[in-house]
């Protein structure tokens, strides 16, 4: 029986990994997040409520669980947050990857860590792979890069899966991502401002989930990208969610980034080389539109 701990186990992909591990055997499930349980399934696993920023805290209990594996998926996400709370976001996305890193290195444990998109400038013509030199132009780019420089020079068996632009469903409704805000917004006719300018492979948050089971399932180490084969402009990506779901496009509004005056800078264009991840993780390759069926399935249901 190997031993796993999620951080973060309330938000969108921890929620899934809670889920999808539930489905395995030989697994033992620990999970941490702030406050209460937001998971409607609440047996199977055991749950903490904690702030990870707490050093002693996150240490002591990861002395006690002493898990084989730890998916740390906690983190300040929202870049304009990031921007303006600089310190608060340092805290959270760097010095908690800190505390993990030591952890593990006394422990043995070998830590999975998702990172971004954000890391780089978005200038690349081609499509970026896992040796890519990063240039993040935002502090949340910058704080993901420095997690990330933290691990590589840890001396643990680590894991690091890059992402882009994740959605899914949740248990609690309350959390929103670039698919449910466009289908919402339309469904409660509020004409949205859509970017054109800015390119993405939206990640399904179940392939998300399952790239980190399949890292411990085939004992994979280093650096992996994991996204959609598919690259779109978040106006193509509006449009998209609006006919899967069969609503009035003419809500959508394509604008340009300048125009909207935010306070960090987003990579004009992000895609993934996905290749070592389908060779090395078996990952399976699929489109955004393909996805999306499946999660408009599961809305429906």
């Amino acid at each position: 029986m190997k031993k796993i701990l999620i951080t973060g186990s309330n938000g969108l992909l921890g929620q899934k990994l809670v889920k999808l591990f539930l489905t395995q055997k030989y697994f033992e499930i620990h999970a941490i997040a702030r406050g209460e349980n937001r998971l409607k399934n609440k047996s199977g696993y055991t749950y903490y409520s904690m702030d990870i920023t707490e050093h002693d805290k996150l240490t002591n209990l990861v002395h006690k669980i002493q898990p084989d594996y730890i998916i740390h998926t906690a983190a300040m996400t929202n870049v304009d947050a990031c921007e303006l709370h600089q310190k608060e976001c340092d805290i959270i996305n760097v010095e908690v990857v800190k505390t993990l890193a030591d952890v593990c290195k006394k422990n043995k444990i070998h830590l999975i860590h998702l990172s971004t998109d954000f890391i780089f400038d978005g200038e690349k013509e081609t499509f970026y792979t896992e040796d890519d030199k990063p240039n993040p132009i935002s502090y949340y780019g910058l704080s993901k890069l420095k997690s990330e420089k933290i691990i590589l020079k840890a001396d643990i068996k680590f894991t690091i899966i890059r992402t882009i632009l994740v959605y899914g469903m949740v248990d609690n409704k309350d959390r929103s991502n670039i698919v449910l805000w466009v289908k919402n917004s339309i469904e409660e006719k509020k004409q949205i401002n859509v970017v054109t300018d800015q390119f993405r492979m939206p990640t399904f948050a179940e392939d998300l989930a399952e790239s980190c089971f399949l890292a411990i399932k085939n004992d994979a180490t280093g650096i992996y990208n994991v996204s959609s084969n598919e690259l779109l402009s978040i106006y193509d990506i509006a449009i998209e969610v609006a006919n899967t779901f069969n609503l009035d496009i003419n809500y959508i509004k394509p604008i340009f980034t300048s125009s909207l005056n935010l306070p960090a800078k987003r990579p004009p264009k992000t895609g993934f080389n996905l290749n070592k991840s389908i060779s090395q993780l078996k990952l399976s390759s699929y489109s955004f539109s393909e996805r999306l069926q499946i999660f408009k399935n599961q809305i429906i249901n």
